[in-house]
């Protein structure tokens, strides 16, 4: 019935094209080098819609001075140069931001009873992304030069969070040339996705820790410089309301690039470290000296909770190891926790009710992306990367409740 329901409305839409085309009103149509144009009869195309075939007949222009053509009514419909309808695009575009394009064909075929080759969703979702990245990238700049024209309205007292973070993805081989990366031979397999997000906190909940507000959350992402992606921080933090909050909190991992972008476009904010990094740097620490087995010992762990970094890297400074690997990498870790002393000031920011954790853009670097992005076997260009994370960004789900340790 339901094959027959659609093979029906693809009839009924084929007759309404077909009068929408005969009341069309009579129009000149101009060449762009400003000749007029001449009609040359009329064309068919196979256009799929999400009713299923539809047969479809339009008039061919074409200019005689400079033998450029047009097909006006595929204007008018947004079909030009495809045989996809916008709303067959859209699911397309949906399907193939959420899982493998194989994957899709199937769901796609099963759900809308559309017959499509992977292939096919695979150019159509970058195309979409690509398109969905450029609106964007336009509205951001508008948001950078004019400031956002109608910013939501934060309540009092608003506790404003702006999160960012990477994770690799992997990509192919021409992506890669004369970058370092973690491989043994030095080389690298991925790029790095930088991934941000944007909340508010709505106060406490009943235990007394901070709690975001669930339907607040929105991301950006995509494969780029710093320098670009902080911008691109920035254009969805002002876009959200940031010069309306009165309290900002920066929440990072502490890495030197993030540092870099909180202090050029959120200088006024409170930045915090996450304290799930900052325990992951403690328990580097306790490898180095006691073997991989080893984990964080509590006096490092109240030291580290109570924000007393100095007293944390005096007590580990006095047991360098002897071999030299070892003790210039337990030196690299001593100077992360002395160059982040002031955004671990733990103890602090608790008593002010301030999220610690950066739990939030981590489920967006794991859902968001790792997910789609980061399954066995894929290898990815940085162009059809970025135009999937677009398209998830734009649909990300909400991230799932923090856990106390990083609240």
């Amino acid at each position: 019935m339901l094959q027959a329901a659609r093979h029906g409305g693809a009839g009924v839409l084929g007759s309404l094209l077909t009068q929408w085309q005969a009341h069309a009103p009579r129009e000149v149509i101009q060449c762009p080098c400003g000749a007029r144009m001449t009609s040359r009869g009329r064309r068919g195309k196979g256009l799929v819609t999400t009713l299923g075939a539809v047969p479809f007949t339009r008039s061919f222009y074409q200019c005689e001075q400079c033998h450029l053509g047009r097909f006006p009514d595929d204007e008018r419909l947004d079909i030009v140069n495809t045989t996809y309808s916008p709303g067959v695009r859209r699911l397309m575009a949906r399907a193939g931001s959420q899982t493998q394009f194989e994957q899709a064909a199937e769901d796609l075929s099963c759900d809308a009873g559309l017959k499509i080759e992977p292939r096919e969703i695979e150019r159509v979702a970058e195309e979409v992304g690509r398109q969905v990245e450029q609106w964007l990238s336009e509205e951001q700049e508008q948001i950078r030069r004019t400031g956002a024209s109608a910013p939501p309205i934060l309540e009092a007292g608003t506790k404003f969070y702006v999160s960012f973070d990477g994770t690799g993805v992997p990509v192919r081989q021409s992506e890669l040339r004369g970058r370092r990366g973690k491989q043994a031979d030095g080389s690298a397999r991925t790029r790095e996705a930088k991934r941000g997000c944007v909340f508010t906190q709505i106060g406490l909940d009943k235990e007394g820790y901070p709690q975001r507000d669930p339907d607040s959350t929105t991301y950006v992402g995509a494969i780029e410089s710093s320098a670009l992606f902080g911008w691109r921080m920035y254009a969805e933090a002002l876009r959200r309301g940031l010069e309306q909050a009165q309290t900002v909190v920066v929440l990072t991992d502490g890495q030197r690039y993030n540092h870099t972008i909180a202090q050029t476009h959120f200088s006024d904010a409170v930045h915090i470290v996450d304290l799930f990094h900052a325990y992951e740097h403690l328990t580097a620490l306790a490898q180095l000296l006691w073997g991989q087995e080893a984990k964080a010992p509590k006096a490092g762990r109240d030291w580290l909770e109570a924000g007393d970094i100095r007293g944390l890297v005096r007590k580990a400074g006095r047991q360098l190891p002897a071999s030299a690997p070892s003790k210039k990498a337990m030196l690299k870790q001593l100077h992360y926790f002395e160059n982040n002393a002031l955004r671990m000031r733990y103890a602090e920011f608790r008593q002010k009710k301030l999220f610690v954790g950066s739990g939030v853009v981590e489920a967006g670097c794991r859902t968001v992306i790792g997910e789609r992005l980061k399954q066995s076997g894929m290898r990815w260009s940085v162009r059809g990367a970025n135009a999937i994370i677009a398209l998830r960004c734009c649909k990300a789900p909400p991230p799932p409740p923090e856990r106390h340790l990083g609240r």
